[in-house]
């Protein structure tokens, strides 16, 4: 940093950054938009960024009842992954994988993304064999990825615990070196500052009351700062989907539960990648500021709560330890849960409704922080062209009536 640079801070920091430019606009509502995206998180931002940078459609409103980023974008574990076992999940995945690669380079903005690696352990005979499976279908895509020996599971994690003898012991692990994490919010101002930049409307702090309707078609959304005529909407309300789509009349196949995760208080670095343990239900990474970042598998029940509970963090932590004693020893430093929504086969859903105009990105359950470019990608040609990205296709809603699910049950390897 150069000395006009260093005086620079000063003096902003001195009157309160108030000449400092602001990273995004904060519009008022337009009385007509060309789409209007409802939820300004990840995946909603994405969204507008790609449907203003790949389709030139720049006069769009993201609208947000809360403030940008706030709800499961910036509630979750930031695990970037692409080695789901059926075939649409791995394109749908891979894509967004291999486009954060290039995130930051593209938004001009640090996303922080580390391809440190992921494990999933194998601590039984029947894992093992399942996560076999899933490597085989990996390989096949073309992913990146390997099956490692017990003795390799410990040399990319010195910390774990891999007596032979202990309760479940570690028998290998599936390894994806090219997965990794990112920084939530991070994600968030990248898409925010990105789509503002070309003019998309981010408006905060104004929830969708409404969704109208002529016949069969939509034509513009009520909200708390007046209505808005449009006639092209894209529901991106992660666990409040089916709330914001009954408003248009649309039942969706989908449960609404809370995630629950939690941090530890900061120590030096020990753990340099991402271990995933189903049999023992956790998962682990070690944050930039040197946090252990833990979570564990989704409450049971329906709920819209955003509150950690001790039942989930005594039953994820008492599992954990045994696999990696370290944490036995480490303070909570904080917990939290985020509200995520569940299809029956675990799979998103991106599609088009039998409302013409009306559009919905739901259902990416625990799993929704790795796909937000892919998603947003694939859902922004779906809104511009009227008809799916040959990706999204398969995540159809009619794949419910038709039989065609996309059984992904136990991708997540803990949390579904």
């Amino acid at each position: 940093m150069n000395r006009y640079s260093v005086f620079s801070v000063a003096r902003n920091a001195m009157n309160y950054n108030k000449d400092w430019e602001r990273a995004w606009r904060s519009p008022n509502p337009k009385a007509e938009y060309d789409a209007v995206i409802i939820g300004a998180g990840g995946h909603g931002l994405a969204t507008a960024y790609y449907l203003a940078k790949e389709h030139k459609m720049t006069n769009i409103a993201v609208i947000e009842k809360g403030w940008l980023g706030g709800g499961n974008t910036g509630r979750n574990t930031t695990i970037i992954r692409s080695n789901y076992l059926q075939e649409p999940s791995i394109a749908i995945y891979e894509l967004s994988r291999s486009l954060y690669e290039g995130l930051s380079q593209e938004l001009n903005y640090n996303m922080m993304f580390s391809p440190r690696g992921l494990m999933m352990l194998c601590q039984t005979e029947h894992e093992l064999r399942a996560l076999k499976r899933t490597w085989h279908a990996n390989r096949h895509a073309g992913l990146d990825c390997r099956m490692i020996s017990p003795k390799e599971v410990k040399e990319i994690c010195p910390i774990i615990n891999d007596d032979p003898n202990a309760r479940y012991p570690i028998l290998g692990a599936y390894y994806q070196p090219r997965g990794g994490t990112g920084r939530h919010d991070a994600v968030a101002w990248g898409y925010a500052r990105g789509a503002d930049a070309m003019g998309v409307d981010i408006i905060q702090n104004c929830a969708v009351t409404g969704i109208r309707r002529e016949g069969g078609k939509v034509v513009g959304v009520e909200t708390e700062r007046g209505y808005i005529k449009t006639k092209r909407v894209g529901v991106v309300a992660a666990g409040h989907t089916s709330v914001v789509m009954q408003m248009a009349g649309v039942n969706m196949p989908i449960e609404s539960v809370c995630l629950q995760a939690l941090v530890s208080e900061p120590i030096k670095p020990v753990i340099d990648c991402v271990v995933m343990a189903n049999t023992v239900h956790g998962y682990m990474s070690q944050s930039d500021k040197g946090e252990l970042v833990i979570g564990g598998g989704a409450d049971s029940y329906n709920n819209y709560s955003q509150r950690g509970s001790f039942p989930a963090l005594e039953h994820t932590v008492t599992a954990l330890v045994e696999t990696f004693p370290i944490i036995s020893r480490l303070r909570m430093l904080r917990l939290w849960g985020g509200i995520v929504d569940m299809t029956g086969d675990r799979s998103p859903i991106l599609s088009g409704t039998d409302v013409e105009g009306l559009y919905v990105n739901c259902g990416w359950g625990t799993g929704g922080f790795k796909a937000i470019p892919g998603s947003g990608f694939v859902f922004a040609d779906t809104i511009a062209n009227g008809r799916p990205h040959p990706i999204a296709e398969p995540f159809s809603l009619n794949r419910f009536a038709e039989g065609r699910l996309i059984d992904e049950s136990v991708a997540a390897a803990v949390a579904h």
